[in-house]
């Protein structure tokens, strides 16, 4: 008989292991009809009960810059967000990609850069822009389940510039939807 040897995963890809197998946990609770995620039943054993706890405390889709692993950093609020890069610009954005950076007053990268919207200090409402793309499509896979989710502060290496006001068009956090009441509307 062959031992199996686990692979060596990187504490992000633990933690999403680790997500994935409690997932399966609440899934066949449900699957048994007793899974619940509300108040827990009188008659709930200890085991149901934290089955209950695991399946109310199952977040998001984890990604770099999500706060589990970046915990010196404090979460910036944003309002929403956009991406812009070489061949996926948002719907409605009719300008090309350098015309856009050029705009914005950034060169253009091949990876894009990535526009949050949020408040600074005395609320004034600011655009961020910043080279965490890769956490903005993070972000987006987490607001498209209704998860109000915030990324921690970018490194200032990775703001390129701030402007006030928000640039759009903006894809809203479910946060920034209930803060600003534009549910259903689009920023552009």
């Amino acid at each position: 008989m062959t031992a199996m040897t686990s692979p060596e995963l990187s504490d992000l890809d633990y933690l999403r292991e680790i997500e994935r197998l409690a997932h399966r946990v609440t899934v066949q609770a449900s699957n048994e009809g007793w899974l619940s995620f509300h108040g827990d039943p009188d008659e709930a054993t200890p085991l149901q009960r934290s089955v209950h706890a695991l399946a109310r405390t199952l977040r998001y889709y984890h990604f770099d810059g999500d706060g589990c692993l970046d915990e010196d950093r404090p979460l910036i609020r944003l309002v929403g967000a956009s991406v812009v890069k070489p061949g996926a610009l948002p719907a409605g954005v009719v300008e090309t990609y350098e015309d856009v950076c050029a705009r914005l007053g950034v060169e253009p990268r091949p990876e894009g850069w990535a526009l949050w919207n949020t408040w600074s200090d005395g609320d004034v409402k600011v655009t961020m822009v910043v080279s965490a793309v890769e956490t903005t499509e993070g972000l987006f896979e987490n607001w498209a389940r209704g998860r109000a989710l915030d990324p921690v502060s970018p490194l200032p290496s990775q703001i390129a510039l701030v402007r006030v006001g928000w640039i759009g068009p903006i894809t809203f956090s479910p946060r920034g939807v209930e803060r600003t009441g534009l549910g259903g509307r689009t920023l552009s």
